[in-house]
């Protein structure tokens, strides 16, 4: 009989890791986190890492895996995401998966198609290209040939939008077309997944909430203190609020303007999650009106059920 699993996904600021944990601690679960900044060492603030006061009372898997300049793909994550849940299945324990990075998440459950390998020389030419005209520039072309894949990464995150770029250029179809393909799908498991969705007004005041307190909590000086240990090119600092903070300690931008920025991008990134999370018919959509408490007992009734 296949193990049961449980993910929890929502974008950013939803509430989702708070949720993991309450359904982890009272189903007797470990989380396996699904973000794609988490795994990086040192970045704790800006990540919303849990505090290693929830780690010591839930075990996390995935978290703090490498450096920030440290190269993390959907392959690495489906490859150690893997064997975390067979570590948990061997305790005895329920996988939670709590996070808000779907491309992950369906590389750990669907698997990755065995698409081409790298071209150098090619990349060496759009990071120039980069360089000189900025990330956009990439993602626009990409929006041309491939929307689907151009609607769901940032038009920022310029080695995934190169890498996206680089499989139509060297297979002529599109990432979106060889991730329909078959791939080497996650055995021994069923799935529950739930999704928290908060109307779109409350959504935003809550991000911009989770920004400012980010702010108050010392995140100027979490990324001062990243920059004095490791290049500002990294692709780690590249993602939102880390990017805005570097343009502030360099003198490009008033603080006030890096938390306006941070909240914006933080806006348009939860919107791209959404769409993401929509297209998955198999999520059940709790009912986030009826207040946190609520939640908690939709959520709870539903993995009662699941693994009765």
């Amino acid at each position: 009989m296949d193990y049961p699993a449980v993910a929890v996904v929502a974008p950013t600021a939803s509430g989702k890791s708070a949720l993991g944990m309450a359904l982890a601690e009272r189903f007797h679960g470990e989380i396996l986190t699904c973000d794609a900044l988490q795994v990086y060492r040192h970045m704790d603030i800006g990540t919303a890492k849990p505090a290693a006061h929830e780690r010591e009372k839930i075990v996390h898997h995935m978290l703090d895996l490498r450096e920030p300049c440290d190269d993390f793909s959907a392959g690495d994550y489906l490859r150690l995401g893997r064997e975390a849940l067979n570590v948990i299945r061997a305790r005895g324990r329920i996988p939670f998966v709590v996070g808000g990075t779907g491309f992950y998440l369906r590389a750990l459950i669907q698997g990755l198609f065995a698409g081409p390998g790298r071209a150098e020389a090619l990349r060496s030419r759009m990071r120039r290209i980069v360089a000189r005209r900025g990330p956009e520039c990439i993602h626009g072309a990409l929006r041309r040939i491939d929307p689907e894949t151009a609607a769901r990464l940032a038009p920022a995150d310029a080695e995934r939008n190169i890498r996206a770029y680089e499989i139509y250029h060297l297979t002529g179809k599109t990432m979106s077309w060889w991730q329909n393909r078959p791939k080497n799908k996650l055995l021994g498991f069923r799935w529950l997944k739930l999704g928290i969705r908060w109307p779109r007004l409350q959504l935003y005041a809550r991000i911009d909430r989770r920004v400012e307190e980010m702010f108050g909590r010392g995140f100027v000086g979490e990324v001062q203190t990243l920059i004095a240990r490791f290049p500002r090119d990294c692709h780690a600092f590249k993602a939102i609020g880390y990017r805005q903070i570097v343009s502030h300690l360099g003198g490009k931008w008033s603080l006030e303007q890096a938390i306006s920025d941070t909240q914006r991008e933080s806006r348009r990134y939860a919107k791209r999650q959404l769409t993401w999370f929509r297209a998955d018919p198999d999520i059940v959509w709790l009912d986030t009106t009826l207040g946190p408490e609520a939640l908690l007992e939709q959520a709870s009734d539903a993995v009662a059920k699941f693994l009765a």
